[in-house]
């Protein structure tokens, strides 16, 4: 009998839902024999209070295994996720907006009025008004992670997932392996750049500047990029960003680390880790600019972004 499956997207891009489908062929090979697809809206319509609008509560199908990408940010999103998860046996929060809440959680460096007060009342490509009171569901205290407001079994960041990690997931889910996850290995533990473990010291170069590379050489002749001094995210960040193979993918552009994947392990801090990390090859951890919204890009939720207080209030 195949494997019934749901799939919801909440605060994202879709981007997730894309490298789910960038499986290719092999997924395809799963449908229908072992895979049901039972809802999905990325591709097939579907409705929350029935077919017709008939129902006064929001309902979802019954299934195995449920996929939800993003984060929470508003009631609606956080009335989903409930509900997904009492119709799931096993849930997979799918990208780095479910797992850590991802870009979506830069905003949480602000207050919800002080961002509605900035987007309608305060932006210069438009006349002031009133941010809408009615339809439009109400935002959540702060932008959270899937795991701040339903259980969550598997967790599989990146942005995207890599396609390899998301086949490997699902079939092990198919052979019963539940308690499938990623290792905790960092980008640079997969990154196979020259490292002299030392720096030239100084301030963090800004991304202006290029990163010195000989293009017709491959990655294993170029020089680590945070020791050329630039600030890359890869001593803090999980490995995984390259599938099964290959080096990681800003490394491959020859860019900084950019810390997609979120951290290594749960509960650990990027931003205070990533200090360590500058201070160890010399660079003055203090000249990176925008510093605490940098170094938490991916990772806004689980209170590492919160308003600061203001002056008058310390």
């Amino acid at each position: 009998m195949a494997v019934k499956v749901s799939s919801e997207w909440l605060n994202s891009c879709s981007g997730c839902e894309i490298s789910l489908l960038n499986i290719g062929d092999a997924i395809l090979d799963l449908i229908p024999s072992q895979i049901e697809l039972v809802h999905i809206p990325a591709l097939v319509d579907s409705k929350y209070f029935g077919a017709t609008g008939e129902s006064t509560t929001l309902e979802l199908p019954k299934a195995t295994v449920g996929i939800i990408s993003g984060g929470i940010r508003n009631h609606e999103h956080k009335e989903i996720a409930e509900e997904m998860r009492k119709k799931v046996d096993i849930l997979i929060a799918l990208g780095t907006c479910a797992t850590d809440g991802g870009i979506p959680a830069q905003a949480n460096m602000w207050k919800n009025e002080d961002i509605l007060a900035k987007v309608y009342g305060d932006c210069p490509t438009h006349a002031p008004a009133a941010p809408p009171a009615e339809v439009i569901p109400a935002y959540t205290d702060n932008v959270k992670a899937l795991d701040e407001v339903v259980k969550v079994d598997i967790f599989l960041p990146g942005c995207p997932p890599h396609p390899d990690l998301i086949a490997e997931a699902i079939l092990a889910l198919l052979a019963g392996k539940t308690d499938w996850k990623l290792e905790e290995r960092s980008v640079c533990d997969t990154c196979k750049v020259i490292r002299e473990k030392k720096g030239g010291g100084g301030s963090v170069k800004r991304s202006l500047e290029s990163v010195e590379y000989n293009p017709d050489e491959p990655i294993e002749k170029m020089r680590c990029i945070m020791e050329q001094g630039w600030l890359c995210m890869g001593t803090v960040t999980r490995a995984g960003c390259a599938g099964k193979s290959g080096a990681p993918r800003c490394i491959q552009a020859r860019m900084p680390c950019r810390g997609c994947f979120g951290p290594i392990r749960k509960g650990a801090k990027p931003m205070v880790d990533m200090m360590g990390s500058l201070a160890s090859v010399g660079l003055n951890a203090q000249s990176v600019v925008d510093r605490r919204a940098i170094l938490n890009r991916f990772v806004g939720s689980h209170g590492n972004l919160r308003p600061l207080p203001t002056k008058a209030n310390v």
